[in-house]
């Protein structure tokens, strides 16, 4: 038995004139006819035929629009016999339903030449494929099918600015100054060709789906494994029921995790085993995709993209490091915070010191920044010794609250306390949330010994009573010593 047959036809790059006789006559033969999309230039000469464009709309991802499509039109082939599917451009250039139907068993496909839109291009370009060794990129696809290299690239199905940003994201290493050439509409009366560079590459025009880009050259090649890791992110969200769910503030308390335990890692770090760096390895990727979760959902919403986050930290480091990237000369660090301050004020344009200071990290961290912003003003203790008596006269203030009941009062008076010993800190340059945490673990370690030995001599803690541990604990500290 003769299976069904799909004929397959191109529709040429733009208008009538790129049809070839043979693909008219074959529409004309064909009784029931479906076209991909109606969002072509010379798609009317299918007359009475059935599009796909609302696919598009309603599938998640291009695959499933790639295989919706497909089974549409295979069933329709078992259905009549024969139909006839017309696509832009040439079937055989970048068409991934043709791909399928020529993969299917269900089907005999039969597929006629047309003119691309390649021919266009290398027109306008001037440049001989071959001779140029020009290689032909699906834009989908970039970070993968140009891993590792660095140009000529033609880039089609760049049909949207989100996948110029992919595109652009995709090679870490670029100066940005890299010629970029993007091609709209070629062949049709709106025909645009647009020179710009490789930083403006998603900010010159607007994308549709009749755009492609030509590069001639890049600095450095597409980096494979951070475009990878972007389109895993865009993956989650759009296929996994708990991503899809997340907003920005309700991934505060993750980001916030993830940042303790990449301190966690940190401290943990042994120079002498490598094995160490394993943890931070980890710790710091789950950290970096809380980082890219916030761009992917930034991204679905139409305001930034992770390029806009990348290359905006990277300008940011070269404007305040003009000590490198400039001509200003600073020697040492002090000089080097001190414009770096000075610039940031200029950029953020802040009428108070504490301007920019978060007020949602710790409180010691919070009083430490605080406290070292007002001394860059001069209001300040000269040295330490200024600062150490304020702890002992705070700690009389307490005691003179400590039993009146007044909450408030007391509350207020252990803040203080707490502010002095942070300024203490601060003048013998010591971060008081890592003393802080240093003096807990230490302490952890030294109960966790009082325990092993109340076991080791059957002493039961909750019944034993203050004296007992307290020679449990004396006896710990002095092993330890």
């Amino acid at each position: 038995m003769t299976p069904p047959r799909v004929i397959v036809v191109g529709l040429g790059p733009a208008g009538d004139e790129y049809i070839t006789e043979h693909t008219r006559a074959e529409i004309a033969r064909v009784e029931h006819r479906y076209l991909r999309t109606g969002r072509h230039p010379s798609a009317h000469l299918v007359p009475e035929a059935v599009t796909f464009d609302e696919v598009y709309e309603a599938a998640d991802t291009f695959a499933d629009v790639y295989a919706e499509i497909t089974d549409r039109v295979v069933a329709a082939a078992a259905q009549y016999g024969e139909v006839l599917y017309a696509v832009p451009g040439s079937p055989l250039v970048l068409e991934r339903t043709v791909r399928a139907l020529r993969a299917d068993d269900r089907v005999q496909c039969v597929i006629h030449p047309a003119m691309s839109f390649l021919d266009i291009i290398y027109n306008r370009l001037g440049i001989d494929p071959v001779e140029s060794a020009i290689t032909l990129i699906d834009g989908h696809e970039f970070a993968t099918a140009a891993a590792g290299l660095h140009g000529p690239l033609l880039v089609a199905h760049t049909h949207a600015n989100w996948v110029l940003s992919d595109i652009k994201l995709a090679v870490e290493g670029a100066t940005g100054d890299e010629p970029v050439v993007i091609l709209q509409r070629l062949g049709s009366p709106d025909e645009c060709i647009t020179t710009t560079t490789w930083a403006e590459l998603d900010r010159t025009v607007e994308a549709d789906h009749l755009t492609s880009i030509y590069i001639p050259h890049l600095g450095s090649p597409v980096a494979f494994e951070s475009a990878r890791f972007h389109q895993l992110a865009r993956t989650l969200r759009e296929q996994c029921p708990w991503d899809q769910e997340q907003t920005h503030r309700s991934l505060v308390r993750y980001l916030i995790e993830e940042t303790y335990e990449v301190v966690d890692a940190l401290q943990a770090l042994d120079p002498d085993d490598p094995s160490t760096d394993d943890d931070l390895v980890e710790e710091l990727g789950d950290l970096l995709y809380q980082i890219e979760f916030h761009a992917t959902i930034a991204e679905q919403e139409g305001r930034f993209t992770m390029a806009d986050v990348v290359q905006g930290v990277h300008d940011k480091l070269v404007r305040r490091h003009p000590h490198v990237f400039g001509d200003v000369v600073a020697n040492d660090t002090d000089t080097v915070l001190t414009n770096w301050d000075a610039i940031k004020r200029a950029e953020k344009r802040r009428t108070s010191v504490f301007d920019g200071i978060p007020t949602s990290q710790p409180a010691l961290g919070y009083a430490y920044a605080v406290q070292r912003k007002a001394a860059k003003v001069g209001f300040d203790w000269p040295d330490v010794d200024g600062a150490l008596p304020k702890i002992a006269e705070e700690a009389a203030e307490i005691r003179e609250v400590a039993h009146t009941g007044d909450t408030e009062r007391i509350h207020d008076e252990l803040g203080d306390l707490l502010f002095a010993v942070v300024n203490v800190a601060r003048h013998l340059d010591v971060e008081p949330e890592s003393a802080l945490r240093q003096a807990t673990l230490k302490f952890r370690r030294r109960f966790e010994q009082v325990e092993r030995l109340a076991t080791e001599r059957g002493i039961d803690l909750h019944t034993a009573g203050l004296p007992a541990l307290d020679a449990l604990w004396d006896e710990v500290k002095s092993t330890e010593a």
